[in-house]
């Protein structure tokens, strides 16, 4: 089956959903410890969440950045998932869905969340034909994702090292093996209508 040319790709149960983020070692090994993001993450600060996890792996070159070493694995419910998706703007202005810029611009200074669709990666993290959604958050839904959304944290930084050798060895069907198991979201037209590109 072809996939579509913008769709939510993670792993998910029946009432949360796993998004990725990498930070330095001195924020994510205290927030997986404690299962909950410490003082010294930024609550002031837009925070992008990944449901790709080669997309997150991209961002942070496996863990190898400067300030991404430490990869965290956040379940989160799917409420507020979605509460963010019926709350967010595009991050870019698109003539069609968006009336003109300067209503854009506004629209974008009140969203608490603002989504981006940006190219899947494969293993060797190349691009892809058809894209993943990153979600930024921003203000009350910042607050929100960490007070209220926040399932469990997991440092899943040794499975990216262990998948990373792999992809370094050759070995693409054994680090295959070792992905998230990601599936299609099931989120209906009416909240992505606002979020189409």
């Amino acid at each position: 089956m072809e996939e579509p040319h913008r769709r939510i790709r993670a792993v998910h149960s029946e009432s949360t959903l796993t998004v990725y983020q990498a930070y330095p070692p001195e924020i994510g090994r205290p927030a997986a410890r404690e299962g909950s993001f410490p003082a010294a993450w930024k609550r002031d600060r837009m925070t992008w969440i990944k449901p790709s996890f080669l997309w997150m792996m991209y961002r942070c070159g496996w863990g190898t950045k400067a300030g991404q070493e430490t990869i965290l694995a956040v379940e989160i419910t799917r409420d507020g998932f979605e509460w963010a998706l019926r709350h967010a703007c595009l991050s870019s202005y698109v003539r069609g869905v968006h009336p003109d810029r300067a209503t854009w611009q506004r629209e974008l200074k009140r969203a608490p969340a603002r989504v981006q669709w940006d190219p899947e990666r494969d293993l060797r993290l190349q691009p892809l034909p058809y894209r993943s959604l990153q979600l930024g958050l921003s203000g009350e839904a910042v607050r929100r994702y960490a007070d209220e959304w926040t399932v469990s944290l997991q440092d899943v930084t040794p499975l990216v090292r262990e998948i990373h050798a792999l992809v370094r060895g050759g070995e693409q069907d054994s680090a295959a093996r070792l992905l998230p198991q990601e599936r299609p979201y099931p989120v209906g037209d009416e909240l992505l209508a606002h979020l189409r590109r």
